[in-house]
């Protein structure tokens, strides 16, 4: 007998009723202090986590840093002069909804929801978190009480500056003892070679290897690279996002 490779994956049917909620977080725009630029979110953090969640069954609210209409980082918009992301075909075609158009013109804050109508947390990075999620309160509050509650707390690339800081109700660091990635120093001098200056005003690896009792990790450059330990998921750049959300599915499915 042949010994084939099969594959067989669930596939929400359109129209079916949703089996749950994720709420997705995305910062509001910001103008970075080091370049000048105006900053917002990574697209493809939002579009391609969004399609996993979306054929595993689950409907996604996302809300921002304060609300309103929310701006996509220049270099991560598939129509943006620069080709940086041409190939993104799943954002492109995302953006052709008028339902997604919306989504990213009328958020609600990020302090207006409640836990209990939600099943998972992901954050969204971008260049915007490095400014907007870095220090709010607001954030690591929601955050936390997901992880704490037993849910699934996500977080991709520059969006995990948030565990630099986060800490549990005893006051102990969210990531001790926990194995996690983020946004790799090699990445960063890639970036900064590719427009000739500092974008960043911090690292986050950098700044996570000095923190104690906490193991960051990173894989190649720009490869998807995922982690779960526990409930913390975690991925360490744009081309990780969909792996952290299967991550999250997993963990809901069971």
């Amino acid at each position: 007998m042949s010994n084939p490779t099969i594959v067989n994956r669930y596939v929400h049917p359109h129209g079916a009723p949703a089996k749950g909620k994720i709420l997705m977080v995305a910062s509001s725009p910001a103008v970075s202090g080091q370049t000048g630029w105006p900053i917002g979110f990574w697209v493809a953090e939002l579009t391609h986590p969004l399609h996993v969640f979306q054929e595993a069954g689950y409907a996604v609210e996302l809300v921002s840093t304060a609300g309103g209409a929310l701006q996509m980082d220049s270099f991560s918009d598939p129509t943006d002069a620069s080709g940086y992301s041409a190939h993104d075909v799943i954002s492109l075609g995302y953006m052709q909804q008028s339902w997604f158009k919306e989504l990213l013109a009328n958020t609600r804050k990020l302090t207006e929801v409640q836990l209990d109508e939600y099943d998972a947390i992901f954050l969204v990075g971008g260049q915007g978190p490095m400014y907007t999620y870095r220090g709010n309160a607001e954030l690591k509050r929601l955050f936390v009480s997901f992880y704490e509650a037993g849910k699934p707390a996500a977080a991709v690339c520059h969006s995990t500056t948030l565990l630099l800081e986060a800490r549990t109700r005893t006051g102990e660091l969210l990531v001790a003892g926990k194995t996690w990635t983020g946004f790799a120093d090699a990445e960063e001098d890639f970036a900064d070679s590719a427009v000739g200056m500092k974008i960043q005003p911090y690292r986050i690896e950098e700044s996570a290897r000095k923190l104690p009792n906490t193991n960051f990790t990173v894989a190649a450059p720009f490869s998807s690279y995922a982690i779960a330990d526990g409930n913390l998921i975690t991925g360490q750049q744009q081309n990780s996002g969909a792996d952290a959300a299967r991550l999250v599915v997993e963990m809901l499915n069971r």
